[in-house]
């Protein structure tokens, strides 16, 4: 079994979280517009930008929708 990386890019996170790079993109240079859900939080080491794994899960887990039992 391939264990995850502690660090993803841009295109892996994007898979990661479902959503395209464009969007992760697009929130980093221009941030929450609108109602746009905004994006996950990001490293940037000089010129590179990463996704740390636990940041991404935060984000999914944030925005988590539960549903009552009808």
């Amino acid at each position: 079994m391939m264990e995850t990386p502690r660090v993803l890019s841009e295109k892996q996170a994007a898979k990661y979280i479902g959503m395209s790079a464009g969007y992760l993109r697009n929130d980093r240079m221009n941030g929450p517009i609108g109602d746009r859900t905004p994006g996950p939080v990001f490293v940037k080491v000089g010129w590179r930008v990463m996704y740390l794994v636990e940041d991404l899960d935060a984000w999914l887990k944030a925005h988590r929708v539960e549903r009552e039992a009808g």
